[in-house]
């Protein structure tokens, strides 16, 4: 007879234990999507163009599927006046834009590891540099004091679409 109260007695121990979780799960915050913040870029972006000696280029006409995630102006560190919006693309994607007043080869070095030259694209009628890395793309363009990387996972087709929304 003891024997059979002592496994009823776990039985409904675990019982309870086990509603006391599912009440708990319940009033639990859940997320929704995929847990990647958005990012206002705007304002940084307005900052950084009176701080910057190129004309920074910030995205317009974007999808609302176009999510910013990270946005920095660095003007006194390792990289000499470096402007860097990134985003989460439509696809899942990463694209962002890096701009320096770096020379271009090191301007591509810094954005796409292991770049070698993929061809040109003609973007907005610029003419732009095609680089394929280990694990990221980039189009690059020079242009007076600034060097223009637009880098990422994405595919060349939303690498493009980032390009042309420049502005």
């Amino acid at each position: 007879m003891r024997g059979r109260q002592t496994v009823r007695d776990m039985v409904l121990s675990m019982l309870a234990i086990g509603g006391v979780v599912f009440v708990g799960y319940l009033f639990i915050p859940h997320s929704e999507g995929s847990g990647i913040k958005a990012v206002d870029y705007r304002s940084s972006a307005a900052s950084a163009k009176r701080a910057a000696p190129y004309p920074l280029l910030a995205p317009q006409g974007l999808s609302e599927k176009w999510k910013p995630t990270s946005v920095e102006y660095d003007k006194d560190k390792k990289r000499p006046k470096a402007w860097h919006l990134g985003f989460l693309t439509p696809a899942g994607q990463y694209a962002a834009i890096e701009q320096s007043t770096e020379p271009q080869d090191k301007a591509v070095a810094f954005a796409v590891e292991g770049a070698q030259p993929a061809g040109t694209a003609t973007i907005g009628g610029q003419e732009w540099q095609r680089y394929q890395g280990k694990s990221y793309r980039g189009l690059v363009v020079s242009s007076g004091t600034g060097t223009t990387v637009v880098t990422g996972t994405a595919d060349w087709e939303e690498l493009t679409e980032f390009a042309q929304s420049l502005k």
